[in-house]
């Protein structure tokens, strides 16, 4: 059985079904805040762990996650337990870093099924830091369902100016978050803020995910 930490009103617009990033769970201070941030723009988060964090949280052994295209049947039963609910408005699916990239690999899929309207990915891990050659991008050629990927501008899995040589689809919008790293958190002196990037990015995906 899923268990989802939900956040926003009863009666969404929209509810985003989050995944979380390889390191840290449902509840870390990023997807917290945005969850929080959407919920003040009448957009209802629906955060889930996949079992590999959740035997963490149960006091089981640390692993490291597993591949990512392992854990898309999670993902894929965490959309299944929320659609056809009352309440949840449009559904989309999405996550922060691997639980975006998870998202992605099942999102059209999902779509055609019409389970979810769209994608939101904060922070895609487009590659490993370091490593701009070991590309995550193969799966993205295709992909039809409307999608937002939120990044920070010098994020060292994909940053602004490496993410716009790539050829990706039409399908893919994107919102970049001022001088922002991995968690959209900017330098001192940038002009901006986290709290002003995060704002900034929970207005960009509130207003994708009622356009949907």
């Amino acid at each position: 059985m899923i268990e989802f930490l939900r956040t926003g009103p009863d009666d969404a617009a929209a509810t985003l079904v989050l995944g979380h990033g390889a390191g840290a769970g449902m509840d870390s201070p990023f997807l917290t805040l945005i969850s929080e941030l959407l919920a003040a723009r009448g957009i209802a988060a629906a955060r889930f762990e996949f079992a590999y964090m959740a035997a963490r949280r149960g006091g089981g052994k640390r692993r490291p996650p597993p591949k990512a295209e392992l854990l898309d049947g999670e993902m894929i039963a965490a959309v299944r337990a929320l659609a056809g609910q009352g309440g949840i408005g449009t559904l989309a699916i999405g996550g922060k870093s691997m639980g975006g990239r998870v998202a992605s690999h099942v999102c059209d899929a999902l779509h055609r099924e019409g389970l979810v309207a769209g994608l939101v990915c904060l922070g895609y891990p487009f590659h490993p830091p370091k490593t701009p050659e070991r590309l995550r991008t193969a799966h993205l050629d295709g992909l039809t369902a409307p999608a937002l990927f939120v990044q920070g501008e010098r994020d060292p899995f994909g940053s602004r100016a490496e993410v716009e040589a790539l050829p990706l689809p039409p399908s893919i919008a994107f919102h970049w978050a001022h001088d922002g790293d991995h968690d959209l958190g900017p330098r001192g002196g940038s002009g901006t803020t986290r709290r002003g990037n995060l704002e900034a990015a929970a207005d960009a995906v509130a207003a994708f995910l009622k356009a949907l």
